[in-house]
């Protein structure tokens, strides 16, 4: 195919670029892998050291503290140094683990949380900045194809890996996976990651970091106030706080954000839209599709795990397919196709439920995860590439942590249309299908409005 360039993968395989992409795979799993070693193994903790109450608190914490961390990755790799910035996240995080691996309270766990939290936010949105600075523009997609695949062996292999540790040694030793790991990483940074002169000069901007950390906080808190009129005012109030970051930011001198930001006369600000606005719909099969399916259909944890699964694989599986595609007209396409994929898996998960179909459910899983997967790497290439003078890094870096915070808004409004159509009191199939109806319908609407914002996205630099 024209289309197709004839670069191998075996590429990424050579002495020229093994041990990098190594090195941002493993930054990428460390993220990956942490968050389902804790999911799996907290609850065990939770009960040998009390404080069930804090354990949502447990991820709130490490969320706010890793797009916080994210938010200032692009100032500290100018202020510091790529190598020292990413060393110093490198510590935070062991410390974080470390505290979690031995605490002997969950306000304990809470402090580790923070820590790692921080540490990974800045490793992860660093590791995506290095991306456009270490390989060339053909060779993108396939990196971020090789990391779609480390997510979704994390995916797979963290819950199996997590229970066999917390069952058989202790929940501690689910934590302390991540030492080894971290250790490798930071050695590897030192080999690869290349010295180079630290830029100085400029304020720290302390209030639209903490302002970053409110809205983000806002947004958390939505998803655990009981009433649905608290959960609205937490979420509109997250919204104006960082609408106000972001505005302030623009009229600042240090910016953490790209100048065109949000903007949609500018492939950079019309392809945050879409990275924001996509895991803001999809939040919403993450957050209620394995407990509908359980509660409609009977399933067991397994079989709704697995379906839940379909997703990742989709995704790893159709960004490894379309790796190689390199010219701009077609990768313009995929970006498009993406979200509407998105939309329209979303849009049959909620007729899927309606008429009992579970492999029309599967299928849409499919869809969803190929929308991502086509999409993903084009789109997050296209911005980075059409950043600004001096602004890649922030673009670069705001990618990933954009993606984060998608995830925790579209968690927070699901769980807001959710109550509202009373999925939490739903007893009858039909109710459930009702609430469900409300909360996927919606979702939808989110995908299709990533879908009319990637018409702004324009692939092949500025």
């Amino acid at each position: 195919m024209e289309e197709t360039i004839d670069g191998r993968w075996g590429e990424l395989l050579t002495r020229r670029y093994a041990a990098t992409v190594a090195t941002l795979c493993l930054g990428v799993a460390l993220y990956a892998l942490n968050a389902f070693l804790v999911s799996t193994s907290l609850p065990t903790a939770v009960v040998e050291l009390g404080g069930v109450g804090l354990i949502s608190w447990a991820f709130t914490v490490f969320l706010v503290a890793a797009i916080v961390g994210g938010a200032a990755s692009a100032m500290l790799k100018q202020r510091l140094g790529t190598r020292p910035a990413l060393l110093l996240a490198a510590l935070a995080f062991l410390a974080g683990t470390l505290v979690c691996g031995f605490a002997t309270s969950m306000p304990m766990v809470l402090v580790g949380r923070l820590f790692q939290g921080a540490g990974e936010g800045v490793i992860a949105a660093i590791c995506y900045a290095l991306i456009p600075e270490m390989f060339p523009s053909r060779l993108i997609p396939k990196v971020f194809g090789a990391e779609a695949i480390v997510w979704a062996a994390a995916a797979f292999g963290g819950p199996l890996l997590s229970g066999v540790l917390t069952e058989t040694v202790s929940w501690r030793a689910a934590f302390l996976v991540n030492v080894p790991l971290i250790a490798i990483f930071a050695l590897l940074v030192g080999i690869v990651v290349p010295a180079e002169r630290s830029r100085s000069g400029g304020t720290v901007p302390v209030l639209r970091l903490l302002g970053c950390a409110a809205g983000i906080m806002l947004v958390s808190v939505a998803g655990i106030v009981p009433q649905s009129w608290q959960a609205a005012l937490c979420v509109a109030a997250a919204m104006l706080v960082l609408a106000a970051v972001v505005l302030a930011d623009r009229r600042s001198r240090d910016r953490l954000f790209p100048s065109d930001a949000f903007t949609f006369r500018s492939t950079v600000g019309a392809g945050l839209w879409v990275v924001l606005l996509m895991p803001v719909a999809q939040a919403a099969t993450t957050v209620y599709l394995v407990i509908t399916i359980q509660h409609l259909w009977g399933y067991g944890p397994t079989m709704a795990g697995y379906v839940s699964a379909l997703m990742a694989l989709a995704w790893s599986g159709s960004a490894v397919l379309v790796a190689g595609i390199v010219r701009p007209e077609a990768q313009r396409r995929l970006i498009r196709i993406g979200p509407f994929l998105l939309a329209l898996g979303l849009l049959g998960v909620m007729a899927a439920l309606a008429t009992g179909r579970p492999w029309l459910l599967m299928l849409c899983q499919v869809l969803i995860g190929a929308g991502f997967g086509i999409s993903w790497a084009f789109l997050s290439q296209a911005v980075m590439e059409a950043a600004r003078p001096g602004e890649r890094d922030s673009a670069s870096a705001l990618l990933p942590t954009l993606q984060s915070g998608g995830y925790a808004v579209g968690a927070a409004m699901a769980g807001l249309i959710a109550n509202e159509a009373g999925m939490a009191a739903a007893l009858t199939p039909a109710a459930i299908v009702h609430a469900a109806t409300w909360v996927f319908g919606i979702a939808a609407l989110l995908g299709t409005l990533g879908f009319l914002a990637s018409f702004g996205v324009r692939p092949g630099g500025r």
